[in-house]
């Protein structure tokens, strides 16, 4: 299990990189051959070959530094880091859980669920780039069909439209004409109004506690008692009693299957 987890998020951020890399001029060869190293002395070319290293090397750390953007942006990292925040808002436990906490479960969540499309992109495409059957230009092509189709599965038709009609491009006939340049935007305010939606139902029954421990105070005269300290316990006890992190993780990781 931890090896196919792995192989899927390696995958992902391999597939990220390339998918950055894409516009520079990448040659594409029968089968990628090991580097070599060219020395020339008074050679025309030898001032253009002295910087070329170095300068793709630093388009590379570049391009590292981005990875965790990318990787929330396409998976559903979004959605889940969004919903726990509004579940500890909801809850009113102030810092707990952590936001190291959170993010720690956020992103083994976002691995376990991820899994399947990563697994498909070792196989059909990175897989064969290591093994020298296809070269990287062609891995790239067949890595973005299952994150494409895996964006486009929970991206809504209306937020789709929306990045098409202000990129200002033809009305696509199939969703394979579709840019990735849109249809990551418009996969993560998809996301995002779904984990709002999700966020707004899980605050109505800690609100109905609020508000019956608010009225409570108020008639026993209690005012200058805070509502939260009473409503707090309570809020806890429910969310114990009901096996909330189960009842939500579940539900968000079956949301994606």
């Amino acid at each position: 299990m931890t090896t196919t987890i792995t192989k899927a998020i390696f995958s992902i951020a391999v597939l990220l990189s390339l998918l950055f890399m894409s516009g520079t001029d990448v040659r594409a060869e029968a089968a990628p051959q090991a580097p070599s190293i060219e020395l020339r002395l008074n050679g025309a070319g030898s001032e253009q070959n002295k910087t070329s290293a170095p300068v793709q090397i630093f388009l590379l750390l570049t391009l590292l530094t981005f990875i965790p953007a990318m990787l929330i942006s396409v998976t559903c990292f979004t959605r889940m880091i969004v919903i726990f925040h509004f579940l500890r808002q909801a809850l009113g436990t102030q810092e707990m859980p952590s936001n190291q906490i959170l993010l720690g479960l956020t992103l083994f969540l976002t691995m376990f669920v991820m899994a399947p499309v990563g697994e498909k992109v070792y196989s059909d495409a990175l897989g064969p780039a290591i093994e020298g059957k296809i070269d990287y230009r062609e891995a790239f092509n067949r890595a973005s069909v299952p994150m494409r189709q895996f964006m486009l599965r929970y991206t809504r038709e209306k937020d789709l439209a929306l990045f098409i009609r202000m990129a200002r491009l033809p009305q696509p006939k199939t969703v394979d004409e579709v840019p990735f340049r849109v249809v990551v935007p418009a996969f993560m305010i998809s996301e995002l109004k779904t984990a709002f939606q999700i966020g707004f139902v899980l605050f109505l029954p800690f609100l109905v506690i609020d508000m019956v421990v608010s009225a409570v105070l108020l008639s026993m005269g209690m005012i200058q008692l805070p509502p939260v300290m009473i409503s707090a316990p309570f809020k806890i006890l429910l969310f114990i009693i009901v096996d909330g992190w189960n009842l939500i993780v579940g539900s968000m990781v079956r949301s994606y299957f």
